[in-house]
């Protein structure tokens, strides 16, 4: 996984009408993009360092910006 600050971190929920947790990266840690990253979450703003797990994706800031475009 490798993510840049402005990219989307994604956790899926545990079922399946849970929406899991959104957040925008805000910072990298290391220069290859690899993990940990500084996330602020969508659902509350709170600012944490993130370990993503296997149930967490990355999409980047290109992406998220044309699906909000429409």
């Amino acid at each position: 996984m490798k993510a840049k600050a402005g990219d989307w971190l994604v956790v899926k929920g545990p079922v399946l009408d849970h929406g899991g947790k959104r957040g925008l990266i805000v910072e990298v840690r290391h220069e290859d993009g690899t993990p940990p990253y500084v996330v602020r979450w969508l659902d509350n703003d709170h600012e944490a360092l993130v370990f993503p797990g296997p149930d967490a994706h990355v999409v980047p800031a290109e992406d998220a910006a044309r699906l909000r475009a429409g």
